[in-house]
């Protein structure tokens, strides 16, 4: 980290802490508006303002308003989430920041004693954590969701088989790993970039996080059959789904933002799949969906949600999220869900999934439609699971933790219309 690196970070800290916008979208921004800083200057901005964010708590703490003293949030996080030592970032200190440092170091050991810097999270997350989990449970989770994520990707398995990929990913990337549970995924701990890679570029690696990979295992779909992902946003999913089915039978991608769609159109001629129809809808009410009513052999659902799962990635969304906009979000998932398992036939799948862990999201949800739709009856997820030889069984449900699974947090439910 120099002092020019230092300025810059401080700027996308002044938007980025105000938290009226996603944060990948405010450095894109930035990055787009600056675009003669280096890749390294890129990379120090981002690995110190997301820092920032992972420890938001112990900075607001220390400064009142962080964004309107952007420059002091920076140095904190350096300190605090990267590891830096005073000394080495006294060539550019002022003497204010010397002793603002020198503050920070000194009440590392108060942040031990409150809930939300231990863990690093919101009080109004906590609360609403406090209704389901011990504290030891939330200190677990939040620690968990501060570290930075892999990357995992999926290999398609229409052009490559995982174990001949991984084996020739190994040469170039020593710390290359299968993924433990999903089949089709390979891990990569350091994070290399891969986008311009020849694997990437001819559709044989999806970036797509193992957690992910496993709700399309639960999807389960066959060749020929008739597939919705109803939700199917840039389509990560849709695209595992495709192959899955050997790009046979037919694959509709609705989502309600055109502009997800049309990044799903060329991941899909990458992929060699021509079974996916994209197609934009209003909303879960659209009736151009009735068509399919009754006629779909699955039906993915993966809700719009919280987000709480993917804070290792997504630190910010706690604090873009709020108890009003989960209730918003629980009524939507409500209504989608009911909307979407109008088009299950008999003996069909209906397979429920969100990237939260909130149970309000997730089971809760599933017991209020079984209670209101009796046609549905519940399936084991660890049983679908093993049938797949996924080593893999959290119960009735699939509920995946950072902690104890090293994926993004989802939930699922897989439902079956009775017969």
């Amino acid at each position: 980290m120099n002092a020019h690196q230092l300025n810059h970070t401080a700027q996308v800290l002044e938007n980025m802490l105000t938290f009226q916008q996603p944060a990948d979208a405010v450095i894109s921004a930035y990055f787009r508006n600056h675009h003669k800083l280096g890749r390294t200057d890129r990379h120090e901005i981002a690995e110190t303002a997301f820092a920032a964010l992972r420890h938001y708590q112990k900075i607001a703490a220390i400064l009142r308003r962080p964004h309107a003293q952007a420059r002091k949030a920076a140095l904190a996080a350096l300190v605090l989430g990267r590891g830096f030592n005073i000394s080495q970032l006294s060539d550019f200190l002022e003497e204010d920041e010397q002793e603002f440092l020198a503050n920070v170091k000194a009440r590392k050991t108060e942040f031990s004693g409150s809930l939300n810097t231990i863990a690093e999270l919101p009080e109004w997350l906590i609360t609403r954590l406090q209704v389901h989990w011990e504290d030891e449970q939330i200190q677990t989770f939040g620690r968990s969701v501060a570290q930075t994520a892999p990357l995992d990707v999926r290999v398609n398995t229409l052009k490559g088989k995982r174990n001949n990929i991984l084996a020739q990913l190994q040469n170039e990337f020593p710390k290359a790993i299968a993924t433990p549970y999903a089949p089709h995924g390979i891990r990569f701990p350091d994070k290399p970039a891969l986008n311009k890679h020849e694997l990437f570029l001819d559709g044989t690696l999806e970036v797509q996080d193992e957690g992910s990979q496993l709700l399309a295992q639960l999807v389960g779909a066959k060749r020929g059959e008739m597939v919705v992902d109803f939700c199917a946003g840039a389509g990560g999913k849709t695209l595992a789904i495709g192959a899955q089915m050997a790009n046979k039978g037919r694959i509709y991608a609705f989502d309600v933002s055109e502009k997800r769609l049309a990044n799903l159109k060329p991941r899909m001629t990458r992929a060699g799949l021509t079974n996916i129809t994209p197609e934009r809808i209003e909303s879960e009410h659209d009736p151009r969906i009735a068509r399919l009513h009754g006629k779909a052999d699955r039906v993915l659902v993966d809700a719009p949600c919280s987000g709480l799962g993917t804070l290792r990635r997504n630190p910010d969304l706690k604090y873009r999220q709020s108890p009003e906009t989960l209730a918003k979000l629980l009524k939507e998932q409500q209504s989608i869900l009911q909307a979407a398992s109008q088009l299950v036939r008999g003996g069909g799948r209906l397979v429920y999934a969100t990237c939260s862990v909130l149970p309000e999201e997730n089971e809760h949800q599933i017991i209020d439609f079984l209670e209101n739709n009796p046609e549905f009856e519940w399936l084991d997820c660890g049983d679908i699971l093993a049938a797949q030889k996924v080593d893999l069984n959290t119960g009735k449900f699939l509920e995946l933790n950072t902690a104890e699974h090293g994926t993004d947090g989802f939930f699922a439910a897989v439902l079956q219309r009775k017969a």
